[in-house]
């Protein structure tokens, strides 16, 4: 069997990649196994020196590396070469501060010495997703790299020259061979190597299914998992938001990279006060954005990934329109052979619709209205995800209210739009996972933290 890359702005095959053979993922597996003995044991300073490397390596190559995303998954070269940058960033923030995140913990007891010592555990698998192809895996490496740990990446199969591109860097960096491995290998092959008595942990990031599927053969060899998963982020829009303001952080975070990531808003929850106003200032600027080529330095929208999402994403929205819900903007496929899909504008959707039930992986905004801030904070909350959210008011008392206490998701934004930060920790809960990535708390999830006592 080969896994094929596909060009989603032609449809056209780009190369195709023979899978690993039985032998070949014993061998990496064995190799990646063997190589966390002697990566383990190196000081902080000395797996600096690589991670930094590898910082550099990255921002030399961001041209050539927002290329192979666009022609893969076809993100915009400018938001490839933004991904690269904060890939360069996670990597030069853990060289810098894993040492005093993973320092020891001295906790006073009736012993003569007592305290929390953070180790490696050993190798860990990621399986990671398509939609930021480099970001979703430094995020994880980075930290799990820093803490001691070796890893294996088990990448989307329509990215397969990023997966290649990102083992080259960690070559080029200076690691030693086998601490970074990828395997080409089917999703299905995965459920024995998180059974291999050599991995130690796994982490996921992709849909809700996926994680179920490698949560349960996880659980049933013991193993930790961290899982961010989906997300169907509310944006709440009270009635004394700056309109300007929260109209230009919604149209961003619906579009980034499409509107193909867990923590796009989603929702827009408007009170009826400003709703019209809401409704055409979105819809002018979602309307204003260019779409095209990908490798264009003018494009702001490329085609989703692939074809089968961007045809899932369509019946979502006709599906919606049919119960009910109004099209304001886009909502047709054009004729064109890429996978592509307008920035579209749906109102008065409400619960029983796609549009509010699901999670809409393109750039699809979903205006839900509501009367005031008591039924906006309970729309917000009638999901079964827990990604991210954010709250829009003038007053900011108010807004830090609903965001601690009131919005069940991991991540809670106040007059901004969400996104992940490696100095914060990053995460969701029900449906959308559990575990940490990022900040200080991400860097933990792969350790054991060890209890030891001296008498």
């Amino acid at each position: 069997m080969s896994i094929e890359a596909i060009n989603p702005a032609t449809g056209e095959l780009i190369r195709s990649y023979p899978e690993a053979s039985t032998d070949e993922v014993e061998q990496i597996v064995a190799s990646v196994r063997q190589s966390f003995a002697g990566w383990r044991k190196c000081s902080f300073s000395e797996k600096a020196v690589p991670m930094r490397s590898l910082a550099n390596c990255l921002r030399e190559d961001r041209d050539s590396l927002a290329k192979v995303m666009a022609q893969e998954m076809g993100k915009p070269v400018t938001e490839g070469r933004a991904e690269i940058d904060k890939c360069a960033w996670v990597c030069e923030y853990y060289a810098e501060h894993a040492q005093s995140f993973l320092a020891r913990e001295d906790i006073k007891t009736d012993a003569s010495e007592s305290y929390v010592s953070y180790q490696a555990l050993g190798v860990v698998l990621a399986v990671m997703p398509w939609n930021f192809p480099f970001w979703q895996v430094l995020r994880f490496a980075a930290p799990t790299l820093m803490a001691g740990n070796t890893a294996l990446l088990k990448h989307a199969s329509n990215v397969p020259g990023c997966a290649l591109a990102i083992e080259g860097l960690f070559e080029r960096a200076g690691f030693p061979p086998n601490v970074f491995r990828t395997l080409f290998i089917s999703s299905a092959k995965v459920h024995p190597i998180i059974a291999d008595p050599r991995i130690s942990a796994i982490t996921l990031t992709g849909s809700t299914p996926a994680g179920r599927a490698v949560a349960e053969s996880a659980g049933r060899a013991l193993k930790k998992t961290v899982l961010e998963l989906g997300g169907s982020d509310p944006y709440v829009i009270l009635a004394d938001a700056d309109l300007d303001r929260a109209v230009a952080a919604c149209a961003v975070s619906r579009l980034i990279n499409g509107g193909q990531s867990c923590i796009a808003a989603k929702r827009f929850i408007v009170v009826d006060k400003i709703r019209p106003a809401f409704e055409q200032a979105l819809t002018k600027h979602m309307g204003s954005v260019r779409m095209g080529d990908p490798k264009q330095e003018e494009t702001q929208l490329g085609p989703q990934a692939r074809h089968d999402l961007r045809d899932q994403l369509h019946r979502q929205v006709q599906q919606s329109i049919a119960q009910g819900a109004r099209l304001l903007l886009g909502g047709e496929i054009p004729d064109d052979p890429g996978a592509y899909y307008p920035p579209t504008v749906l109102t008065d959707v409400s619960k029983g619709m796609p549009a509010y039930d699901q999670e809409l992986f393109g750039p699809v905004a979903a205006i839900v209205p509501v009367a005031d801030r008591q039924q906006a904070i309970a729309a917000a909350n009638d999901t079964p995800f827990g990604l991210g959210a954010a709250v829009f008011t003038a007053d900011t008392t108010i807004g830090r209210q609903i965001a601690e206490h009131e919005l069940d998701a991991g991540c809670c934004f106040v007059n901004d739009f969400v996104r992940s930060d490696p100095r914060l920790p990053f995460g969701g809960i029900k449906e959308s996972g559990y575990g940490r990535e990022l900040g200080p708390h991400g860097i933990r999830e792969f350790t054991n933290l060890k209890t030891v006592v001296l008498k």
